[in-house]
């Protein structure tokens, strides 16, 4: 017999679950949206007999593998002030329960845009762009993984960021304290070191990708639950889901919910294959589509992470394009592959290694490039004075050229702070990272520079381009970032709807129009 305790216990229960199912977030610039596994489809019919036939080998279950990296995942907890502005964190309200303000600028800022009628105002209010302000100290919870004994672990930047304090729980239930050692925004990844000398148990990055179809185990702490294990298969490989200039995303179907940030995902041999950073489900319900950061992306950056606590990144210093099959047919291509050159930026390693204007681009040492974005990938995860073999192909020609990457130019005064504040290089609504164009050789000095540009925001709509220099902002001159934000706010203000911005591309100049968004 249920009683009248019983029954208000189980409606708040109830009405717990629900709104933590629809809670949404902004996580650096992805999108957090609860979604467990996907279904399975039956091919029995299509299958041999038995596994052998194939050489196959299925795991009857996962408990050996969970036995072995269970111990090395963490569940990470951070207090924030609350002038920090930390959207990618859950915040508690008065009943506890846990909400996540979007960024204005962000996917799911337009993913409220698009669908706030749909889902109500109370749900806009809650968990909106535009939801209040919250003050005092707030606390947010995610997942990592030891990947040394003597405690250095690995999370999201999300997780961590703008954090006051950062304590860990270990398996068995002991809580630490942990330092952040360096974080990476562009890459969603953080190391934090845990104090103390314990010889704690630890995991390995795996040496190869995952294949599409690969068994795919992932560990973590969805809600505060803590030690939480759930299976799946790699869905798909290279996502690109809109979140920064070097998405290589490995999806899976791997129940991950929130508070599995920054956790593990293994392959059957028990090595991490990537790490959990994102899910996405356009109805606000389950829909198992899941997204982890690569494992060669993140032992690249947290090996950086590590030894200065911040990370460098190599810069080729080229405006470039698709290559269209009009192109491709037009310089006797193959296929419609590669990345165009439009002009290389005076001063800069393509210019210098002799890289010319209308060049294509068609591998970084030897592997292949797919597409503009590929190559900018490429090169953005290679240190600065790495030595480049491109294959390019010139009027018809194929040849080779060897480029020694420079420093990323919008990272260069970063690095000389020590990254001692947050960047304050982007205009986030925009999709768009600029840097004084005084600061960058052959630049000029008037304006600034685009130096990344995230391929499906309004500035790339507009067709702007890393390497474009904007010089006015509704009429008034820009100078960084800064004043690219008050121009646009000023706009806001005045009820504008488009703004004006005057754009330098090589010798010419043009108009685009942009929202003034909420800079």
């Amino acid at each position: 017999m249920q009683t009248n305790s019983d029954s208000r216990k189980s409606r708040y229960l109830t009405a717990r679950r629900l709104t933590l199912l629809a809670s949404v977030g902004a996580l650096g610039a992805t999108v957090l949206l609860a979604g467990p596994a996907g279904y399975w489809h039956s091919a029995a019919g299509t299958l041999p007999a038995n596994a052998a036939e194939t050489g196959m080998q299925r795991p009857v279950g996962f408990a050996d593998i969970v036995a072995k990296v269970k111990p090395a995942v963490i569940s990470v907890r951070v207090k924030v002030s609350g002038s920090a502005e930390p959207a990618s964190l859950p915040e508690e309200d008065d009943d506890g329960e846990q909400q996540i303000p979007a960024q204005p600028g962000s996917p799911l800022d337009k993913f409220f845009q698009q669908f706030g009628d749909q889902f109500g105002q109370q749900f806009g209010r809650q968990f909106g762009p535009h939801a209040p302000r919250r003050h005092g100290t707030m606390t947010g919870e995610g997942s990592g993984f030891f990947i040394t004994a003597d405690g250095y672990a690995v999370t999201n930047n999300h997780v961590v960021d703008h954090a006051t304090s950062v304590q860990v729980t270990t398996d068995d239930g002991t809580v630490h304290a942990a330092k952040v050692v360096g974080t990476d925004p562009k890459t969603d990844l953080a190391l934090i070191k845990v104090d103390g000398n314990k010889d704690f148990p630890f995991v390995k990055f795996a040496e190869h990708a995952p294949q599409v179809g690969d068994w795919v185990v992932a560990v973590g702490n969805p809600f505060g639950l803590g030690g939480t294990v759930t299976a799946g298969i790699v869905s798909a490989r290279g996502r690109d889901i809109g979140a920064g200039p070097y998405d290589d995303y490995v999806q899976i179907d791997a129940s991950i919910n929130k508070g599995n940030s920054g956790g593990p995902a293994f392959d059957v041999n028990g090595n991490v294959i990537g790490v959990n950073t994102a899910i996405f489900s356009p109805s606000g319900g389950s829909v198992g589509i899941g997204f982890d950061i690569p494992a060669d992306t993140a032992k690249m950056v947290v090996a950086q992470l590590k030894e200065k606590g911040h990370v460098t990144r190599g810069w080729l210093g080229v405006q470039i394009q698709p290559v269209t099959a009009d192109i491709a047919d037009s310089l006797g291509l193959k296929k419609a592959a590669g990345a165009m050159v439009d002009e290389p930026q005076s001063g800069s390693p393509a210019a210098k290694a002799g890289i010319e204007s209308g060049d294509v681009i068609t591998a970084v040492n030897g592997t292949p490039v797919k597409d503009a974005r590929d190559l900018a990938r490429s090169i953005g995860m290679m240190a600065p004075e790495t030595s480049v073999k491109l294959d390019i192909v010139r009027k018809g020609e194929p040849r080779s050229i060897t480029v020694t990457l420079a420093q990323m130019p919008n990272e260069r005064k970063a690095s000389a702070e020590n990254d001692s504040a947050q960047p304050t290089s982007g205009v986030p609504h925009l999709g768009l990272q600029v840097a004084p164009a005084s600061e960058v050789s052959g630049a000029g000095e008037k304006g600034v520079v685009v130096t990344a540009v995230e391929p499906d925001g309004p500035a790339a709509e507009q067709g702007l381009q890393t390497g474009n220099v904007i010089l006015e902002v509704g009429g008034k001159s820009v100078e960084n970032a800064s004043d690219m934000r008050d121009a646009l706010s000023e706009a806001k203000s005045q009820g504008k709807h488009q703004v004006l911005m005057r754009v330098k591309t090589g010798d010419a100049t043009r108009f685009v129009a942009v929202p003034p968004g909420n800079a």
